[in-house]
C-alpha cells in the first residue's frame, strides 16, 4: 500500500474501526476553522489540562458547555435586547460554536466564566482496570 498522507494510513484493513473517528476528527477540523473566540489550551500536568475562551460580553445563560460522543462543543450566542437607537455598535457580539476532540479518557470537569474568559477544566481520567498494575511473584 502506497502512502500519500498520513490520514491515509488509518483508510488500510488493518485499522478497524478507525475510518470512523478519522471521519470525526476531519469534521470537526473543517468545522472548527474559524478563529473566533480566541482560546488557550495549557497543560497542567500529565492528566490535566485547562481551556480557556475569550468571550467577553457574554454572560453565563448566553454560553452552553457540552460533550457529546467525544466531543467538546461550547457555543455562544447573545440574544440583544436593546431599548434605544444604535448609533454605533463596534462591540462584536456574534454567536459562535467551537469544538474540540477529546482523547480516550479525557473528561470535562468543570467550567467557571470570570472577567469574560470562560476556563474549562479537562482530566483525564484512567478507569481502575486499564492502569497498569504490578503481579506479585509468589
Amino acid at each position: 500500500m502506497v502512502v500519500t498522507n498520513a490520514m491515509d494510513l488509518f483508510n488500510d484493513p488493518f485499522f478497524i474501526g478507525f475510518n470512523r473517528e478519522l471521519g470525526r476528527l476531519n469534521h470537526l477540523h473543517k468545522t472548527n476553522s474559524q478563529s473566533y473566540p480566541p482560546y488557550d489550551l495549557l497543560k497542567l500536568d500529565e492528566d490535566t489540562y485547562k481551556l480557556s475562551l475569550a468571550i467577553a460580553g457574554f454572560t453565563k445563560d448566553d454560553i452552553s458547555v457540552t460533550v457529546d460522543n467525544g466531543t467538546l462543543l461550547i457555543k455562544g450566542e447573545i440574544v440583544d435586547v436593546i431599548d434605544a437607537e444604535v448609533v454605533h455598535k463596534g462591540i462584536a457580539g456574534r454567536k459562535f460554536v467551537r469544538s474540540f476532540a477529546l482523547g480516550e479518557y479525557m473528561e470535562v470537569t468543570g467550567a467557571d466564566l470570570k472577567d469574560g474568559m470562560l476556563h474549562v477544566s479537562i482530566d483525564r481520567v484512567i478507569p481502575e482496570e486499564k492502569k497498569p498494575k504490578t503481579i506479585k511473584i509468589k
